[in-house]
């Protein structure tokens, strides 16, 4: 175990805090599709902080944030005012203005380090950021800045969810939708130049976006959503900052984005949501649910055959033809349905329990339903049905099906004229 200095603990919580505050509105942004947004915020702070300089001869951070707070305010309206009055997409609008803010800042830092003492200045370290630097005055602009991001989002919640979802909807019941996304947006700065001394111009977006995504990969909820971020951004900024401490000149904006995107990796793997292999798990748990309802069904539809009822024996041979699959998966799904006690093995085959048989009508009675709403209300031919049927009828839940048959006035021939099984306690 090391100690922390002095220098060191005020990295911790600075990093720390911009973790927050960056998850907190990254999220937003993320929902939004606005990754870049913050991208060209923070670049378009690098001529603010030039020109605050130019005008002041001021080194304060303050007096510098202040300049970069007023240049990303004046970028982001310039990126909207840009999409409002053209035909200019809002991706490209980005982009130019990314482009030319940091190009034009790149000139005048330029311009001030070759003045006389300007090498001195220390503004290039808002390019990549210098943590050390952070001194207790500067953690209390940046403790205050946090708190009234935090103030502001929970004030504006549920205006800011409403907006990220469904801005239109959000329009038409009066609310000031425009002031809303500049409300959001001046936040987002404020979370740049939060930003900008301990990480730097190039990779502030990245403790925006990267917990963001991290978080979205474990949960559908926004709530859920935000606090994760805060989570996962906070976390990475408080390990990175250790991590810088304890090796000797290692940056710490390049080492809280490193474990940011560590966990950014790990949620895209084992995210409960959206992780790919929790939907390896999800989708293949699906596709065994279809096969042992595909089996039922053609052991019903047998059923229906001249001669033949539900309580026939079904040969294995039959029924690999009729759904083209090899007798060992087809095994494998009865083994599946057996345990479950819808299906039983006879000497010359399979044939469905009583459950089974409730099982099985349940599905016919979906699939021969979503036929008869796609004729009669779609006016689909009757030959054109059938796969999309397939499909629905592992869809359709009970209270979807009850309404179904509701609206259709409880039809008892599907298109085809086979008989749709009615509802049946399960």
């Amino acid at each position: 175990m090391f100690e922390l200095g002095f220098s060191a603990r005020n990295v911790l919580i600075g990093a720390s805090l911009l973790g927050v505050a960056g998850g907190l509105l990254g999220s937003f942004a993320l929902l939004r599709r606005q990754s870049l947004l913050g991208d060209a915020l923070a670049h378009a702070a690098l001529p603010g902080v030039c020109l605050a300089f130019l005008l002041t001869g001021s080194k304060s951070p303050g007096v510098l944030l202040a300049g970069a707070l007023v240049a990303g305010l004046l970028g982001a309206l310039i990126i909207l005012a840009i999409v409002r009055n053209s035909r200019i997409k809002e991706d490209t609008s980005i982009g130019i203005v990314l482009s030319v803010f940091f190009g034009g800042g790149i000139v005048l830092l330029t311009v001030i380090q070759k003045m006389p003492m300007g090498n001195q200045t220390g503004l290039d370290k808002y390019l990549f950021g210098q943590a050390a630097t952070l001194m207790p005055r500067d953690l209390r602009v940046m403790g205050v800045l946090v708190a009234i991001v935090l103030v502001l989002t929970w004030l504006f919640y549920k205006e800011f969810k409403l907006l990220c979802f469904d801005r239109e909807f959000q329009a038409s019941l009066g609310t000031p939708v425009r002031w809303l996304e500049i409300l959001m947006t001046t936040l987002l700065v404020t979370v740049v130049v939060i930003g900008l001394q301990t990480v730097g111009v190039v990779l502030v977006v990245a403790t925006l976006i990267t917990p963001a995504a991290a978080a979205r990969q474990w949960t559908e909820r926004l709530g859920v959503m935000l606090f994760l971020a805060v989570v996962i951004g906070g976390g990475s900024g408080a390990l990175g900052a250790l991590w810088s401490a304890s090796a000797a000149s290692m940056p710490t904006g390049p080492v809280i984005v490193l474990c940011s995107s560590g966990a950014l990796v790990l949620s895209i793997l084992f995210g409960r949501s959206r992780g790919i292999l929790w939907s390896s798990l999800r989708a293949r748990t699906v596709a065994q649910r279809i096969r042992r309802e595909n089996l039922l069904k053609d052991l019903y539809r047998w059923g229906e055959s001249p001669g033949e009822d539900w309580t026939s024996e079904v040969s294995i041979n039959l029924l690999t033809g009729m759904r083209g699959q090899g007798a060992s998966r087809l095994l494998r799904v009865a083994r599946a349905l057996r345990r479950r006690g819808l299906l039983e093995r006879t000497n010359a085959g399979m044939r469905l329990t009583p459950d089974g048989l409730l099982q099985a009508e349940s599905i016919v009675r979906k699939h021969r339903l979503w036929e008869t709403y796609l004729t009669r209300k779609l006016d689909l031919a009757s030959d054109h049905v059938h796969r999309d049927a397939d499909l629905m009828e592992h869809a359709l839940d009970e209270e979807a099906v009850a309404l179904l048959d509701e609206r259709l006035g409880y039809p008892g021939i599907d298109p085809h004229g086979q008989p749709i099984p009615p509802r049946r306690a399960a």
